[in-house]
């Protein structure tokens, strides 16, 4: 993808546990276009936040590389990777535990401009700091209150502020609205789908929330136990799923109209061990449709169809 902000290749992230490695991240390859949301969905501990901290170097990889507009994130030191650490930040999913609770408003979103020496006196900080606090929706009022005196969605938009602070031009987002009301959750997505507009940002946003990543995705990645298993543009995803795991998620997905619910698709057996992992697909002890070819070898993603990618036996 010639125009591509991010880039993995072969990314691997293994963490030493009791028994051997555990596999969180398995081999990643993923490319997402400048100004554009890649969705990142999958069950908890398959690996989604590890891959998106693992990509702005909060995590170390194991191995495999990560180019942010072609400049590689790994070898990166000193100064360089300090001006790239600019440039990619994170909005953590829970509001309140990423906040200093010793800290107001002004001092949390003045925080990374203080770090990075971005401005020689405090009138011009803070200016910029009431600036971020219009442009992310939050009141003037709060500038002087902590983390405690508000509520879960301006918290969030504390922690947006914080993200945006350095004009970075690609934010993980890690599952930013789980942690909030229904009606908080639909004003921070159209906060950060504005963002995204007004500044041309570049979005991995990880969720488990299929209705909302359907919502603010061009793009989706599905990931099972550290790996890919299957990619493609949101609503061709949503239309014609090829993943028996995709399949099953999206059969998950509630319809308040009864008579356009179909049985949802159970799935059996149990989940593989992702300590030492043997070779073959790992979803194979849990599908419908597992061969014995399933269980011997390693499918890496296939194109099947512009811009579809699949990693199953059922369409090598």
């Amino acid at each position: 993808m010639a125009d591509a902000l991010i880039k993995t290749v072969d990314l691997k992230k293994h963490f030493k546990v009791k028994g051997g490695l555990l596999h969180a991240v398995d081999g990643v390859n993923l490319e997402i276009p400048r100004g554009k949301t890649l969705g990142v969905v999958g069950e908890s501990g398959c690996g989604k936040s590890t891959l998106g901290r693992t990509i702005i170097r909060l995590l170390e990889a194991t191995s495999g590389s990560v180019y942010f507009d072609g400049q590689d994130v790994m070898k990166a030191r000193g100064k360089e990777f300090e001006e790239l650490r600019k440039q990619m930040q994170i909005i953590f999913q829970d509001p309140f535990s990423c906040l200093n609770p010793r800290m107001p408003v002004y001092k949390l979103i003045g925080e990374p401009l203080e770090i990075h020496h971005v401005y020689k006196n405090s009138v011009d900080m803070n200016k910029r700091i009431v600036q971020l606090m219009d442009t992310v929706g939050l009141a003037r009022r709060f500038i002087n209150s902590y983390p405690h005196e508000m509520d879960g969605g301006r918290r969030q938009r504390v922690g947006i502020a914080r993200a945006l602070a350095l004009n970075p031009k690609f934010i993980v987002c890690d599952e930013p609205v789980s942690a909030l009301d229904v009606s908080i959750q639909a004003q921070i997505l159209n906060l950060l789908m504005d963002l995204q507009d007004d500044m041309g940002l570049t979005y991995m946003f990880i969720t488990h929330d299929l209705l909302v990543v359907r919502h603010i995705a061009d793009e989706i990645a599905v990931m099972y136990l550290g790996q890919c298993i299957e990619r493609a543009p949101a609503k061709q995803l949503f239309k014609e799923p090829l993943h028996p795991y995709t399949k099953a998620l999206l059969s998950a997905i509630p319809i308040p109209d009864l008579s356009q619910r179909k049985k949802p698709v159970m799935l059996q057996g149990e989940v593989s061990d992702p300590i030492n992992p043997k070779p073959g697909c790992r979803f194979a002890r849990r599908c419908n449709y597992c061969t014995e070819k399933c269980t011997q070898q390693d499918y890496p993603l296939k194109e099947v169809s512009p811009g579809h990618f699949v990693a199953c036996e059922l369409y090598k």
